[in-house]
């Protein structure tokens, strides 16, 4: 059953994915946190859905595209990020970032990623979100440059192991990439993250201007982090896309929590 006037569509007993829009859904609420996001750069693989069902909060299962679900490292600067509607905090809110998601749809039919860790070189930020969240937040060492036209993100955990857990990114952005493109919207265009957090599933929403994409070239990629993430083997092979932004100012509403039962897994 498709669609009628914004109806749930329902395929086999299984509520369908809702459209994938570069144009953030209305947010209820006051926000929670606001933070910008700036100097990105997405690196993306294909994988096989099932190998990432087992790694997802209870009530999601995988997101696909063109038959794949995808995995994505993305490193960027935090400039910013304060609570509510209050300005941002100049210093203990802007610092490097690396995160490694994936892609998840939950029993209602609303996409988001979720988070495997997210490297921040902030300690009282990365202590702050564990507690309040129990967002996987880790402390390492980061720094990011930018020199004749060229980007590099070098990161190395500190806190928890394992500390070789590291990565080494060096990228060339190139020209605007033209909207409407299908695969770099699902990757980009999330308006919302699922994370299990004391014995539940949460969601949270958030909303931003559509994405500032350019394509981009992949100099060079060292890391040892996709494995510790429980993802090993991903960099052995080159990525399936790469892009970059410089960045969008987003916010993020207060978390509800997601219907785990009757939530069909991939082959179950």
């Amino acid at each position: 059953m498709a669609s009628v006037a914004g109806r749930t569509q329902v395929q086999s007993g299984a509520v369908l994915p809702e459209p994938v829009t570069p144009v953030a859904p209305a947010m209820h609420g006051p926000p929670l946190l606001r933070q910008s996001w700036c100097d990105l750069t997405f690196v993306h693989w294909r994988v096989a859905p099932d190998l990432v069902a087992p790694l997802l909060p209870a009530g999601t299962r995988p997101d696909e595209h063109d038959g794949s679900s995808w995995v994505g490292l993305v490193p960027f600067r935090m400039v910013g990020a304060g609570a509510g509607r209050g300005p941002g905090i100049p210093w203990l809110g802007t610092f490097p970032e690396t995160n490694v998601r994936l892609y998840s749809v939950d029993a209602r039919g609303r996409r988001g990623v979720m988070f495997r860790t997210l490297e921040a070189s902030r300690l009282a930020f990365v202590l702050g979100s564990r507690a309040a969240l129990a967002l996987p937040y880790t402390w390492a060492r980061m720094r990011v440059t930018e020199a004749d036209g060229v980007l590099t993100y070098t990161s190395r955990r500190r806190w928890p192991g394992p500390r070789d857990a590291a990565t080494h990114v060096v990228v060339r952005p190139g020209a605007p990439l033209a909207a409407g493109d299908p695969l770099a919207d699902f990757l980009t265009a999330r308006w919302a993250l699922h994370t299990r957090a004391f014995g539940r599933t949460l969601r949270l929403p958030n909303r931003h201007e559509p994405w500032p994409l350019q394509s981009a070239e992949l100099l060079r990629l060292d890391e040892t982090l996709l494995a510790a993430c429980g993802l090993p083997g991903l960099a052995g092979r080159p990525p399936d896309s790469v892009l970059f932004s410089r960045g969008v100012r987003t916010q993020f509403g207060p978390p509800t929590v997601v219907p785990t039962h009757s939530h069909p897994r991939p082959g179950g």
